[in-house]
């Protein structure tokens, strides 16, 4: 028999409580966030949430190199190319199920700590985002890398990346650039920097820690072991901090195309900076396009409302043609060489953009009910 996808286990705390454990179970694919495991997580931290006896939630990963490198989108891929612009009612699901997550970790009434080491990307993210304790250790690596396959940052992201410091939100957005533990601890993607190897003390912390099951109670209870663990952790250097008034300055005002034009012209002789530039460069105008829009959008949204908006967006990229064509470019034939549809930015319409937001299909009974 093969091990479930996602493993749940318990702590016991010292006063009789108890500290639920999910743990994301496919290293082999770096624990890429699948329909399976998001049908496992979600029941499950529903009756945790329920059970009087669990004081909080840890989520893990196995495996040394990713806690989540993103979503699983093969399967999805393949009812892109047999829907086209139809009705795609596995992508209905699959979004709806998905955010649906994301929102219950985000809303969680007790401790929630997500133990993001290694590879953090797109999907994990979305995971990682939600938590109240967020570690990072010095080789977590994180991402939201959806230009790259014609998406644009979903799972929350519209929402989460709004709320960064300046405009490094929007730079990651448009520029898909990896970002470390400092950077996530800067811009708010992060609460703690624990090395990956303290991890048991960590564990062990929770098991001698006096519960009370009073949330704010405990969630001190659990800032303090993560403080503890933490420290004199040694800390990469922050690009993001060192980089932010040339970040803002690069993606200022209120005209895409003026942003593009900054980036197109950049010459940087830090690797990080102008990397940044060629991978919006090299990006799906039309994943550049919406990220932009969303940005402008959503300031006063709720997280619900946000939570909606990006169903509808996914929705549309998956009704358009970018969306299949970067995942056969990165993830099935491999040649990373995408044939954009429009192929620049100044191509997009307001019209094409309108496409991507608007209602499709049925509104996903999950999803309901947040707004």
């Amino acid at each position: 028999m093969t091990e479930a996808v996602v493993l749940f286990n318990e702590i016991q705390a010292a006063n009789g409580k108890r500290f639920g454990v999910a743990t994301l179970n496919a290293p082999a694919s770096l624990n890429s966030l699948s329909v399976a495991m998001v049908r496992l997580l979600a029941p499950q931290l529903r009756a945790w949430a329920q059970d009087a006896g669990i004081v909080g939630v840890l989520l893990d990963a196995a495996g040394e190199k990713a806690f989540c490198a993103g979503g699983d989108l093969r399967q999805l891929y393949q009812t892109l190319l047999d829907c086209g612009p139809a009705r795609n009612e596995y992508a209905e699901r699959f979004f709806g199920e998905e955010y649906e997550l994301d929102y219950l970790i985000h809303t969680f009434p007790k401790p929630f700590l997500c133990w993001g080491h290694g590879i953090v990307m797109g999907g994990g993210i979305g995971l990682l985002a939600g938590a109240s304790h967020r570690v990072v250790t010095p080789q977590s690596r994180l991402a939201m890398p959806e230009i790259h396959i014609g998406l644009y940052p979903d799972v929350g992201g519209s929402w989460f990346l709004r709320r960064m410091p300046g405009r490094t939100g929007l730079f990651l957005a448009l520029t898909a650039a990896n970002f470390n533990a400092s950077d996530a601890l800067f811009v708010g993607q992060a609460d703690h920097l624990v090395p990956h190897e303290r991890k048991a003390q960590v564990l062990d912390a929770i098991a001698q820690a006096a519960w009370s099951g009073a949330e704010q109670a405990d969630r001190a209870m659990l800032s303090r072991i993560l403080i503890a663990a933490g420290q004199g952790a040694e800390a990469p250097a922050s690009k993001l901090r060192e980089h932010l008034d040339t970040i803002n300055a690069l993606m200022a005002g209120d005209d895409l195309l003026d942003i593009a034009a900054r980036l197109y012209a950049l010459q940087s002789e830090d690797a990080w900076l102008q990397g940044a530039a060629k991978a919006f460069a090299k990006g799906a105008p039309s994943s550049i396009a919406l990220s932009f829009a969303l940005w402008q959008r959503v300031p006063r949204m709720s997280l619900a409302e946000v939570f909606r908006l990006e169903y509808w967006a996914s929705l549309g990229f998956c009704a358009h043609k970018d969306f299949a064509e970067g995942i056969r470019a990165v993830l099935v034939d491999k040649d990373r060489n995408p044939k954009w549809s429009p192929a620049s930015l100044s191509e997009i319409t307001p019209a094409f953009v309108e496409d991507h937001l608007r209602p499709r299909g049925e509104m996903a009974p999950e999803l309901v009910g947040l707004v």
